[in-house]
């Protein structure tokens, strides 16, 4: 049982907990400040070693009576996301505090460290103060701002996607399951290579400004008759140079480290590519993995096999419902500031276009639900949920198909992956 701590501590540790919930790091978010404050209060009272997963969840996170721990990840994800967010603070603002608090692995006491510095007082609350009406911008100032938004922002995303995934709990050893091994099965055949394909969507560079990114514009044919982008020339006085695939998503970029985890020990020389590199030579003669949105990636066009689900910029189209199906589902991100989003993950197994294997395409318009797209071939569990849910009479799971999951996510971290529905698919002849 942890030592009792004197009151001339449990001050200071107040009030250093009382200055990193007023930080710039934690202000965003008020799920974490919550948990924070829940567990440090437990810790302060020693009451840490009698809390479970089920209780913080029902506490701090206002989960129903109904939370399951054994399915639901929530209170881990915001533990970890908790535990980076005061490791980020401690590399800015807090580098000179005098306390140093932390949340070791393994359990969920908050630990304070004294450091010998002076200690400040968090600063007191500043009222606002009424500003002066600033005047609107121009419609070029607009789009001028919008664009070095789009450049700034896209960057940003690529870095963060890699921080996050080597803080991400990936399944590099993760039991290699019956499940996996079905799934996996065509992929892994010892005689063809397997290359790994990101998505690299088209940007186009406007000298002296920077990149820019039209959604519906994804090859450098249609530039110039976008509508969008001429606008922008005009208003900035820049022409449209050369086009650029050096850029993708924070999902695609996550979701590509953790394959290469749980590969590692399953596969050798396993290729990793982008999409606008991606030869027809590859993709004769070797299983390919696409990892993204499917924007631009022209090489799937000509598939042996008829897909009935297509990856849209809001959600996945089915272009064949069957029975008690819908004809559209839309992703629904968070708004507003808002913790929560629900987006759809789409899985295509699809034949190979010359010889034995296979081709599969983890898709998705959201972190999460590329992420969850991945988390289904790695994850055991996540595996095993969809492999009971594909498997016909015989107990055997399709060789050719396209599944449909609902990702529910916090801060883009998958916390809830439900499977929807599949459609069965039959080779073209070749």
């Amino acid at each position: 049982m942890p030592a009792a701590i004197d009151t001339g501590s449990v001050a200071a540790y107040r009030a250093q907990v009382e200055r990193i919930l007023q930080s710039r790091v934690f202000r965003s978010s008020e799920v974490i400040r919550h948990l924070f404050e829940y567990l440090t209060e437990k810790s302060l009272l020693g009451e840490t070693d009698t809390l479970k997963e089920y209780t913080i969840a029902l506490d701090a996170l206002g989960k129903p009576e109904s939370f399951d721990p054994r399915h639901e990840s929530v209170v881990r994800m915001h533990l970890v996301r908790l535990r980076q967010k005061l490791t980020e603070y401690y590399n800015t603002e807090g580098a000179d505090d005098p306390v140093v608090v932390d949340i070791p692995k393994g359990g969920f006491r908050v630990r304070f460290e004294t450091r010998n510095v002076s200690f400040t007082p968090p600063p007191a609350p500043v009222e606002p103060v009424a500003e002066t009406p600033k005047p609107r911008w121009a419609r070029r100032e607009v789009i001028f701002a919008t664009a070095l938004g789009l450049t700034l922002a896209v960057t940003l995303a690529l870095a963060a996607g890699f921080i996050h995934a080597k803080q991400t709990d990936t399944e590099s050893t993760a039991e290699w399951t019956p499940a996996l091994r079905e799934l996996w099965n065509p992929l892994l055949s010892p005689n063809r290579r397997l290359v790994v394909c990101v998505a690299t969507p088209l940007f186009v560079k406007l000298p002296g400004f920077g990149f820019l990114r039209e959604p519906s514009v994804n090859d450098w044919d249609d530039v110039q008759g976008s509508k969008r982008l001429n606008t922008m020339e005009d208003a900035l006085r820049a022409g449209i140079s050369e086009p650029s695939y050096g850029y993708t998503e924070v999902g695609t970029a996550t979701a590509a480290f953790m394959l290469g985890q749980f590969l590692a020990p399953r596969k050798q020389a396993v290729r990793v590519t982008r999409a606008n590199v991606l030869s027809w030579g590859e993709i004769a003669e070797s299983n390919v993995i696409f990892l993204g949105s499917a924007a631009g990636v022209h090489q799937t066009d000509d598939l042996p096999v008829g897909v009935s689900l297509q990856l849209e910029p809001t959600g996945i189209r089915n272009t064949r419902p069957q029975k008690g199906e819908a004809a559209f589902f839309a992703d629904r991100p968070a708004q507003n500031g808002a913790e929560g989003g629900e987006s759809y993950a789409l899985i295509s197994r699809l034949p190979a276009m010359n010889g034995p294997g296979a081709i599969l395409m983890l898709a998705g318009n959201e972190t999460a639900s590329v992420v969850s797209g991945v988390q289904a071939f790695t994850n055991p569990d996540v595996a095993q949920m969809l492999a009971s849910h594909l498997k016909s009479a015989s107990g055997a799971i399709p060789k050719y198909f396209q599944a449909v999951l609902r990702v529910k996510a916090m801060d883009d971290v998958p916390v809830k992956i439900d499977y929807v529905f599949h459609h069965e698919l039959t080779a073209a002849p070749r």
